[in-house]
């Protein structure tokens, strides 16, 4: 039996019904709201006849921001492993001493 929910969300005044899974529909309304908010931005500051072009330009804008975060993860990420390495080398260098 399916648990998934029907639910269905406007985007550039279109309505598209998807099939989800409970846990991922606050994710997904909150998702679309953000991209609706971000058309009416764009359109606002920019002369953008067509809805395509305005969508373009959203995508672009959130996967700037996502490849962002991916980097600033990985960086992260780098910063970690060189600290646990050094409490490593601290933790050989005293228990050597015993």
């Amino acid at each position: 039996m399916s648990d998934l929910l029907k639910i269905k969300l406007t985007i550039a005044n279109r309505v598209y019904p998807l099939s989800v899974a409970p846990n991922q529909e606050a994710s997904l309304r909150a998702s679309a709201k953000k991209i609706e908010a971000t058309i009416g931005q764009l359109e606002k500051n920019y002369a953008v006849r067509d809805k395509q072009d305005v969508l373009a330009m959203c995508s672009l804008q959130y996967a700037a921001q996502l490849e962002q975060l991916k980097n600033q993860s990985s960086q992260h990420s780098s910063v970690s492993e060189e600290k646990i390495h050094e409490l490593i080398d601290m933790i050989d260098v005293h228990m050597a001493a015993y």
